[in-house]
């Protein structure tokens, strides 16, 4: 075994977190591999797994090394493509991920009509509500909403969006409109459990308003609070994005708009690299105009 069909062998066992996982998805023996992977690692002088009966984990060496071995392919990837003339045509899988609710309403639509233009390409997304590991999770771009902490990641900032307070106009007129956000202690609150704190809410420019509350309900996810919203249960808070399809309806109403926090930053995220991927570079740019025409993210 070569040298650099050992280090595919070591990336491909690192993803699987198994020999015969990592075999399998290089259509090599699970003998060949842990082979490639021994070799490996007694010319390196260093252990890059802990072996069990139940798993295989990567050691801190290990994880240091898998980070330079991805950089190291992907380098020759692109010499590749280079050489052969395809570095300017997007192939391969792309994949992607963002917070859920952007995920379906509107990376989704996006990346459908990118791969309707790019046929060679193909794509996945996955949608969590969490910041994922680009290098530990094989994922080319990201989509983060706030401000980001430092890192090696490129970001390429595609819109804002604002934390609003809604609630469905029937609600309102049952229960009236408060005017302060003091006023909301008087209301059913329907809390997001992961996205707003259960017990207070910021409110101003600077967040340096804080209303303490007692939510009567609280949900995991947003789409569960909007749609208790729109029946008229309460009220709840949300980002601009994920409430304009209801506001455009009629559904819901935006209150207290001048006590708005700071709007947030959207921003697609990428690994640094010397060459970035054909498949990479043309979705950053389809997206980016995309997004950036988006009345939705410029409010």
């Amino acid at each position: 075994m070569d040298r650099i069909q050992m280090l595919e062998v070591f990336v491909a066992v690192a993803e699987a977190q198994s020999f015969a996982g990592g075999a399998r998805s290089i259509g090599l023996s699970p003998p060949s591999v842990t082979r490639g992977v021994n070799q490996l690692e007694e010319g390196l002088g260093a252990r890059l797994f802990t072996r069990t009966t139940r798993i295989v984990r990567l050691t801190d060496v290990g994880q240091a090394y898998l980070a330079e071995v991805r950089g190291i392919l992907a380098d020759l990837t692109a010499a590749d493509a280079l050489a052969s003339g395809t570095a300017a045509r997007p192939t391969g899988h792309l994949r992607v991920t963002a917070p859920v609710e952007f995920g379906r309403i509107l990376i989704a639509p996006i990346l459908a009509d990118f791969l309707d233009r790019y046929p060679d390409v193909s794509a996945e997304l996955v949608t969590v509500d969490r910041v994922v590991n680009l290098l530990d999770e094989g994922i080319d771009v990201a989509l983060r909403i706030g401000e980001l902490p430092p890192s090696g990641l490129m970001a390429l900032c595609i819109g804002h969006v604002r934390r609003v307070v809604c609630a469905s106009p029937d609600y309102l007129e049952r229960n009236g409109i408060p005017k302060t956000p003091s006023e909301l202690a008087h209301h059913n609150i329907i809390s997001i459990a992961g996205v707003t704190p259960n017990t207070e809410w910021r409110f101003g420019e600077t967040q340096g308003q804080t209303v303490r509350l007692k939510p009567r309900l609280s949900v995991s996810n947003v789409g569960a609070a909007l749609e208790l919203a729109r029946q008229g249960w309460g009220i709840t808070r949300a980002l601009s994005y994920q409430v304009r399809p209801d506001q455009r309806t009629g559904a819901l109403r935006t209150i207290l708009k001048g006590y708005e926090p700071a709007r947030l930053p959207v921003h697609l995220v990428h690994q640094e690299g010397r060459r970035v991927p054909a498949k990479l570079r043309c979705f950053l740019d389809f997206a980016r105009k995309r997004l950036r025409g988006m009345a939705v993210l410029n409010g």
